[in-house]
């Protein structure tokens, strides 16, 4: 008989497709009565395959006495408790490596739509306002001093990229790594030099709101920060209250803290840029991370290694 697997979110239809010749899979996502289901279902289930930005809910996870595996489709894992995980036995995978380039790309495209006023300029010519006189000046991204939260993998790809715009580079990481770039044992005092700070770090309960008013004000009013880790990050209305007040130049964000639900507040702001969580959207990138889904659970089922696993 085929594994029965929880699917937690929609995926791309390949994989879906691929899930379901291999899998006895429940749309847990589509649903009406969950609670029913789990009632009569929940005692066979024995995979999870879940999004990086939804986990494995804790509850839930307890209501599955017979899960085996949780495939992440994502990098992030801060929504999976890997302590309960390796107590109960319970497999562990996310998809890593795939989807740095792209959010590594993402950061700097946010970086440059927000310097350029990229968003901006677009709507003024789409409103007709060139014809009234020119879009006001923006800012130079070469040579700018850069810092980033977060030296791992995507923060790496980040700083090697901005290495082709004679960037200022310096980082904050929980230890001082054997990089070309200085480092800074506190965000705040790499804020205090940063004209664009990018966070880049994993989430986790010691980084919830680690980027607080303390390092936003210490970004001040001349800097930018660019989001592309996790909205747990950032102190969200601490930074929405210093971007109304001027405290901080601006913000451009790919991740929020209640996706994807938005803070009406950021709407009307002039110097934001926002997206919808999308610095792995790629066909290419997205089709690899499916594969690696697939492949860590036919890997299990089948007694084998995971390739990627974190538990």
């Amino acid at each position: 008989m085929k594994p029965e697997i929880i699917q937690y979110c929609p995926l791309m239809p390949g994989l879906e497709a691929a899930l379901a010749e291999r899998f006895t899979v429940h749309r847990f996502f589509e649903d009406k009565d969950p609670e029913g289901f789990l009632a009569r279902h929940a005692g066979a289930i024995r995979g999870f395959v879940t999004g990086g930005h939804l986990g494995l809910p804790p509850d839930l996870g307890a209501k599955l006495p017979a899960l085996e595996i949780v495939a992440i489709n994502g990098v992030g894992f801060d929504k999976v408790d890997l302590n309960e995980a390796k107590r109960r036995g319970v497999r562990v995978a996310n998809t890593p490596d795939v989807l740095t380039e792209d959010v590594a790309d993402l950061a700097i495209g946010l970086s440059i739509a927000l310097l350029r006023q990229i968003v901006k300029g677009d709507a003024y010519v789409r409103a007709g306002q060139w014809l009234g006189g020119d879009l006001a000046l923006g800012a130079k991204v070469s040579r700018r001093r850069f810092g980033i939260f977060g030296l791992g993998r995507i923060g790496r790809a980040i700083a090697r990229r901005l290495e082709g715009f004679d960037a200022q580079i310096a980082y904050s990481d929980r230890v001082k790594l054997d990089v070309p770039y200085d480092f800074e044992d506190t965000p705040q005092a790499l804020a205090a030099r940063s004209d664009v700070f990018v966070v880049a770090a994993a989430a986790s309960a010691e980084t919830r709101n680690v980027i607080d008013r303390s390092v936003i004000d210490a970004i001040g009013p001349k800097g930018i920060i660019v989001n592309v880790a996790r909205g747990s990050l950032v102190d969200e209305p601490a930074l929405l209250a210093a971007l109304k007040e001027g405290r901080i130049g601006g913000a451009a964000l790919d991740v929020f803290a209640d996706e994807p639900r938005v803070p009406d507040g950021f709407f009307g702001l002039p110097n934001v840029v926002l997206t919808p969580h999308m610095a792995s959207a790629t066909g290419e990138t997205r089709q690899a991370m499916a594969d690696l889904v697939l492949a860590n659970l036919v890997a299990h089922f089948a007694g084998e290694p995971l390739p990627t696993a974190l538990v």
